[in-house]
């Protein structure tokens, strides 16, 4: 991210989320369409077959109340992740599908686990932790919002119910934070006013010379006074 162009809008702001919320809706249509369930390409715990979950598992949801509920997120943290951290962003998706994928597949309990809500975990998680890590206002900021609107999501990391993977939302979660860690994103510099650098000079300031010890203003002894100069051009006029 440069800092003289910070949070330029790139297509993929558009584009990412555009492409995801399509894919996730253009396979429940064909499961509906032709009558196909797919339920069985999603993530199966501690068999080397069930690993193919790991990739096809977010695509594939179980009701339109399911895919309802993971789109509009989905949507709105990968807007927010291409646009704050563009040149991570792919990092950070691909390699948050895959550790959480894993995480899933290693910790879970022996049923298919399907849905985009790990990768929205690791979304949430990541934008959340690297937005304070950074310190920078707008990342801040950013995590704020994040939690103010998702914030809720935190307590289904824990087995409150029986029907959602909570192993996959804790293994999103923890991913998310590795990944802030683990991955540099660079963040615009703070901008600094002249007083506020290391080596400002009180003495050398133009403007903190019109003031004295005890903060009354005086004059500059330096600055001349320009009065305002007449001319006069004598032109002897001709006479007939």
């Amino acid at each position: 991210m440069k800092s003289s162009e910070p949070f330029k809008i790139p297509l993929s702001v558009v584009l990412a989320p555009m492409v995801a919320v399509l894919c996730i809706w253009t396979v429940f249509w064909v499961e509906v369409g032709f009558g196909v369930n797919f339920n069985d390409y999603g993530i199966f715990p501690r068999k080397l077959w069930g690993l193919r979950g790991v990739v096809l598992g977010p695509f594939i949801h179980g009701s339109v109340e399911h895919l309802y509920n993971n789109t509009i997120p989905l949507a709105i943290l990968l807007a927010f992740l291409f646009y704050f951290y563009q040149r991570v962003a792919l990092k950070v998706l691909v390699f948050g599908v895959i550790l959480s994928g894993l995480l899933t597949w290693a910790i879970a309990r022996p049923s298919y686990h399907i849905g985009a809500s790990g990768v929205i975990y690791v979304l949430a998680s990541f934008i959340f932790f690297k937005g304070i890590l950074a310190k920078y206002y707008r990342l801040v900021a950013l995590s704020l919002v994040v939690v103010f609107i998702y914030g809720s999501m935190v307590w289904y990391i824990f087995p409150v119910k029986e029907d959602i993977s909570w192993e996959g939302h804790l293994a999103g979660f923890v991913t998310g934070l590795l990944l802030a860690f683990i991955i540099k994103a660079e963040a615009p510099e703070v901008r600094k006013y002249e007083w506020e650098k290391d080596d400002f000079n009180e003495d050398e300031d133009p403007f903190l010379k019109h003031f004295d010890e005890h903060g009354n203003f005086i004059e500059n002894k330096e600055e001349k006074e320009t009065g305002i100069q007449i001319k006069y051009h004598y032109k002897e006029s001709k006479k007939d």
